[in-house]
């Protein structure tokens, strides 16, 4: 049974997060990713990454504008796995930690919310001011999870890439979705 997954993409700084979860998510088996660009998230993108708004789009089932408010994902009655905002700018955690639907991924994570299913918020600030921090426990405790994008280190990271890669790999995770990224991750052994 193929899942939908949302990814939303604002425009704060993290477009490396954000690229590989969209490639992740397009090459698992039996997920169908659905993209929200924001316009912002367009020309941070341009400015930190090779990878430009129409490949990205190339990667999801669907893609959708900021103002496309009457796509798919802004209906409670169009079903999916699971919304990702990656990378969550402090403006769009604030909108949908107050329930204001003011363009597609807020609109978008505000259905997630009411029909309780996983909305995962990768906010990408630092350093984070009370605002942020309340807003961040005010997402969470409308059901959200808030994942920061802070990769640790107890994996040896050699590259840029295995830092996003455990970002990603968390992400992924919570989504229930199976992924490689952590080469050399060794589970507890039961």
């Amino acid at each position: 049974m193929t899942r939908r997954v949302v990814l939303a993409v604002t425009g704060a700084s993290g477009m490396p997060y954000a690229v590989a979860l969209a490639r992740e998510l397009a090459r698992a088996p039996d997920v169908e990713p659905h993209l929200i660009l924001s316009d912002a998230a367009k020309l941070v993108l341009s400015l930190e990454s090779e990878v430009t708004a129409d490949e990205l789009a190339s990667m999801a089932h669907a893609s959708y504008g900021q103002k496309d408010l009457d796509a798919p994902p802004a209906s409670g009655s169009w079903r999916h796995a699971g919304m990702v905002v990656c990378p969550c700018s402090m403006a769009s955690l604030a909108a949908i930690a107050s329930g204001l639907g003011s363009n597609l991924i807020h609109r978008a994570a505000d259905v997630t919310l009411k029909e309780r299913r996983p909305l995962i918020l990768v906010p990408r600030e630092t350093p984070l001011n009370r605002t942020h921090l309340t807003n961040m426990l005010a997402a969470h405790e409308a059901g959200a999870e808030i994942i920061p994008a802070c990769p640790g280190f107890y994996h040896r990271p050699e590259t840029i890439d295995d830092l996003v890669a455990f970002v990603v790999a968390r992400i992924l995770d919570r989504l229930g979705i199976a992924h490689t990224l952590m080469t050399g991750w060794k589970e507890e052994e039961k």
